[in-house]
């Protein structure tokens, strides 16, 4: 996105709080493992995150089988800064629909609903993983600020392989679900930076042919070649083509 995706996010989160602190009082983690033993289909781990402080207050060590990192090397802006960049505006949007969803709520309703959507997180190896993150809030407030919530990732990426993302509102204790809720679109993801003809010669850079090979396998010259490659260092604001793939691992595009 070409603004910051974790400012953005922190805009969201500071209007779902309203900067209302909660207490940081102490949470029975051993009760909320418990809870969460019941709705996983894979490896996971769970956390808990202070909405109005934006920051994660515990991440459980079960984060290395999935993201392969320990708990201590992640805080929340480096969590969203592996977040897929096509993933980006859609957890802007889904986060912004989560907040019009428990405004409309009874205070008392709440904490009877699951929050659940699913996106794509880099893994240390560097390939990316797709999570499904289920939420419950911990503390609000009187005027349904969202303050403290606990959540779950759980590694769905031998379930699903599409880019498709939905929220769905569970209800717990006999409320009703709300499934594949529909989504304003607050947020657009970034407009195509490469043509088709770049986006060829990129995939074919990427299995690391030279510029007569491309030529050769696209029926073009060699001059033509290198003139898409120009403009695709000068598109990405790279120098070289070792940073240009360095670039494109980066940015999940492989």
């Amino acid at each position: 996105m070409e603004l910051s995706f974790f400012t953005e996010a922190k805009k969201v989160w500071n209007r779902m709080s309203q900067n209302n602190l909660p207490n940081e009082e102490p949470f029975e983690l051993q009760l909320y493992k418990k809870f969460t033993d019941i709705f996983h289909v894979g490896n996971y781990y769970y956390y808990i995150f202070d909405i109005a402080r934006v920051e994660f207050r515990f991440i459980s060590p079960e984060v290395k089988k999935v993201l392969g990192y320990e708990a201590q090397e992640i805080d929340l802006a480096f969590f969203m800064s592996n977040v897929h960049p096509e993933d980006q505006h859609v957890f802007l949007n889904h986060e912004t629909t989560v907040i019009d969803f428990f405004k409309k709520l009874p205070l008392e309703k709440i904490p009877l609903y699951k929050v659940s959507y699913d996106y794509r997180v880099r893994h240390q190896s560097g390939h990316y993983v797709r999570i499904l993150q289920q939420v419950v809030a911990l503390q609000y407030d009187d005027d349904k600020n969202l303050q403290v919530s606990m959540g779950v990732h759980t590694d769905i990426s031998h379930l699903k392989t599409d880019k498709v993302s939905s929220l769905s509102f569970i209800g717990l204790s006999g409320e009703p679900s709300y499934y594949h809720v529909q989504v304003a679109p607050h947020y657009k993801p970034s407009p195509e930076i490469f043509t088709r003809r770049e986006k060829e010669i990129v995939a074919l850079l990427i299995k690391g042919l030279m510029s007569s090979e491309i030529a050769e396998r696209l029926f073009i010259s060699k001059h033509t070649v290198d003139t898409h490659r120009k403009n695709i260092l000068a598109k990405t604001h790279t120098k070289s083509t070792h940073e240009f793939l360095s670039w494109v691992m980066s940015q999940g595009l492989v």
